[in-house]
C-alpha cells in the first residue's frame, strides 16, 4: 500500500506520465496510397467515358455488327493481309444486315465499319489492362486502404461481365431477320456502362477526402436531400435505359416534329405489333413517346430537387445542384434537336455525352448531399 504523499512534495522525475488520449480506429487502420488510387481512377473514369462515346458512334455508323466473332485475346489484332480482309469480309457477308440492308458493299466501306468495331474493342481491352496493372500493383503493394479492397476488385468484375454482355448483345443481330442488335441488350450494355462509371466517380469522390474527413461531413448531412437526388438518380438511370432503346430500333431518326408526334400528341400504330410486349422494344412510335415523357417527368422532378437542393446552408452544396438543373435544361434541349434534326450523329454523340456529365453532376451532388464540405459561419 502506497503512503500518503505530502501536499508540498515536489514531482519527482519518477511520477508517471499521463497516458496518451486513445484515437479511433479510423486512424488506426492503414489508409493506402489513397492520392495514387483516385489518380488510377481518374484515368479509369476518362477511359470509359471514351468507352461510352466510341460506342455511341459505333451504333450510330452501324458499325457493331462489322466483327462476327469473339476473341477476346486473339482479336486484338486486325487483319493484316489482303487475304485475312477478304476473310473477314465473306464472315460479314452472312449475315442479314450486309444481305438486307448492305447488299453490294465494297471492302473499302466493310473497313471503314470494321475500324469502328475494332477500335471500341480495343479501348475495352486497353481498360481491362489498366484495371488490372493497377489493381495488382497497388495489391502487392499492399497500399490498398482498409475496406477498398472488394470495391477495387468490383470494378474489375463489372468490367468482365461487360465484355461478355457486349457480346451477348452483338450475337443476337448475327441471326434471323434482325439488321441491329437487340435493342433490350443495347439498354443493358449501356446501363451497366453507366453504372461502372458511377462507381468509379463515387470512389474518385470518397478518395479526395480522407476518411475522417467524410465521418465528420456526414454528421451535418441532409437526409432529405440526398434522398431526393438517389431519387433523381434511379429517374435518370431509367431514362438512359430509355434512350439505349431508342438508339438500338432507330426511332429518334422518325417522328421529327415537335412537340407533337405525326401532328398528334400520340404517335400513330403504338400498339400494332404483336404480342403486345413487343411494341415497348420494337415500336418507333411508341419508344420515343416514352422517352419524351420520361423526359419531361425527370426535368420537372429535377427542378424540384433544385429547389430543395436551393434551401441547403452548404454553398458547395447548393451550387452542385445549381448546375444538375443547368445540364438538366441542356440535355433537353440537345434531346429536342437530336429528334427535330433526325438524329445525326454529330448531335446525337453530344446527347449521348450530356447524359454523361448530368450522371456525375447529379451523382457529385448527391454526394456533397450526404458529405457537405466544411465552410466558415459566413459560407
Amino acid at each position: 500500500m502506497s503512503s500518503k504523499r505530502s501536499i508540498f512534495e515536489e514531482v519527482g522525475e519518477n511520477t508517471p506520465k499521463p497516458a496518451a488520449p486513445q484515437t479511433g480506429l479510423i486512424d488506426k487502420a492503414p489508409r493506402g496510397a489513397r492520392r495514387a488510387i483516385r489518380g488510377w481512377l481518374i484515368a479509369l473514369f476518362v477511359l470509359v467515358v471514351m468507352m461510352i462515346a466510341v460506342g455511341g458512334l459505333t451504333r450510330l455508323t452501324d458499325s457493331g455488327l462489322s466483327i462476327t466473332e469473339w476473341k477476346p485475346v486473339t482479336g486484338a489484332l486486325p487483319p493484316m493481309s489482303d487475304a485475312a480482309w477478304d476473310a473477314e469480309f465473306a464472315k460479314y457477308q452472312t449475315i442479314p444486315e450486309y444481305q438486307l440492308q448492305n447488299k453490294g458493299m465494297s471492302l473499302a466501306e466493310f473497313k471503314s465499319i470494321y475500324w469502328w468495331e475494332w477500335g471500341h474493342r480495343q479501348l475495352g481491352r486497353a481498360i481491362g489492362l489498366v484495371w488490372a496493372v493497377g489493381f495488382l500493383a497497388f495489391l502487392l503493394s499492399k497500399n490498398i486502404p482498409t475496406g477498398w479492397m472488394p470495391r477495387l476488385l468490383g470494378l474489375g468484375v463489372l468490367g468482365g461481365a461487360q465484355g461478355a454482355i457486349g457480346w451477348w448483345m452483338v450475337s443476337s443481330g448475327l441471326s434471323g431477320a434482325m439488321l441491329d442488335v437487340a435493342s433490350y441488350r443495347l439498354a443493358v450494355h449501356l446501363g451497366l456502362a453507366f453504372v461502372i462509371l458511377g462507381l468509379i466517380a463515387w470512389y474518385v469522390f470518397h478518395m479526395g477526402r480522407a476518411e475522417a474527413d467524410l465521418m465528420q461531413a456526414r454528421r451535418g448531412g441532409e437526409a432529405k436531400l440526398f434522398s431526393m437526388s438517389t431519387g433523381l438518380l434511379h429517374f435518370a438511370f431509367l431514362q438512359i435505359l430509355l434512350g439505349a432503346l431508342v438508339a438500338g430500333i432507330d426511332a429518334g431518326r422518325g417522328y421529327t416534329d415537335w412537340p407533337l408526334m405525326a401532328g398528334g400528341f400520340l404517335p400513330p400504330d403504338m400498339f400494332d405489333l404483336t404480342p403486345l410486349w413487343r411494341n415497348f422494344f420494337e415500336n418507333g412510335g411508341l419508344v420515343q413517346f416514352l422517352h419524351r415523357m420520361a423526359g419531361y417527368l425527370l426535368f420537372v422532378f429535377g427542378l424540384i430537387v433544385w429547389r430543395r437542393g436551393r434551401s441547403s446552408g452548404n454553398l458547395k452544396t447548393k451550387r452542385a445542384f445549381d448546375w444538375v438543373a443547368v445540364m438538366l435544361f441542356g440535355q433537353m434541349v440537345l434531346g429536342i434537336a437530336t429528334v427535330m434534326h433526325s438524329a445525326p450523329w454529330h448531335i446525337a454523340i453530344v446527347h449521348q455525352l450530356g447524359a454523361v456529365a448530368l450522371w456525375v453532376l447529379i451523382l457529385r451532388a448527391r454526394f456533397l448531399s450526404r458529405y457537405p464540405l466544411a465552410q466558415s459561419v459566413r459560407g
